[in-house]
């Protein structure tokens, strides 16, 4: 994927995130080192495979708002971070492994899907999500405003939210494509989103195909 983008150092990184009000919380957890820096908004055509990016950098700054038609996705560990100093709209989100994803706005998407513990996620603004699936541990570190639309999320982690939410049954929510059937076994056994098949839901946010009932 072509993203016009301009390797930029740390210290300007940081008077760039300083300048527009990023907070100190956020962009401390991240690489000292080269991120890629688009100037204004940025729209995707298609998927942002966070994985496949061609960087120069650690990752990649938008300066400005990030609209993405498909899904903004991360399975593997290493990927570059992303950094957004507006906000956020997308198709999907789904981060695994490492994912680093600072947003300084709102985060307006029809799934957000994480899964596993070791990443950075901080949301100034609202998550507003049709769906919000939550596995393995996996909590965004900051969720500054609201956070809206149904969660599904074993019971500790509904507990860690510390905030109340919407969360029911999987099949009210998702289409039967992604669901676990009737004593079927998650492969990965750790995906413990409650009556969800991870693997399946990735696929399907992968391949564009939509996650949520009509």
């Amino acid at each position: 994927m072509d993203i016009t983008a301009a390797p930029t150092s740390w210290d300007a990184c940081v008077a760039l995130f300083d300048s527009r009000a990023l907070p100190v919380s956020s962009y401390e957890n991240l690489y000292e080192e080269t991120y890629d820096v688009h100037s204004g908004a940025l729209s995707v055509p298609g998927p942002l495979d966070l994985d496949a990016l061609d960087l120069y950098g650690t990752g990649l700054v938008v300066d400005g708002d990030l609209t993405v038609e498909g899904a903004v996705l991360n399975a593997d560990d290493g990927c570059p971070a992303l950094v957004v100093l507006g906000d956020l709209t997308a198709g999907a989100v789904h981060l695994e492994g490492d994912a680093k994803l600072l947003v300084r706005g709102h985060v307006r998407v029809g799934a957000f899907v994480g899964h596993l513990t070791d990443k950075l996620v901080m949301i100034g603004g609202d998550l507003a999500a049709g769906v919000t699936v939550l596995s393995a541990g996996f909590l965004p570190d900051l969720v500054g405003g609201a956070l809206t639309g149904p969660v599904l999320a074993p019971p500790y982690a509904l507990a860690e939210l510390d905030r109340p939410v919407t969360a029911p049954p999987a099949a009210e929510v998702l289409v039967p494509g992604v669901l676990l059937a009737d004593g079927e076994l998650e492969q990965d056994g750790c995906f413990d989103a409650p009556g969800v098949h991870g693997d399946r839901l990735y696929d399907h946010l992968a391949a564009g195909r939509p996650v949520l009932r009509a």
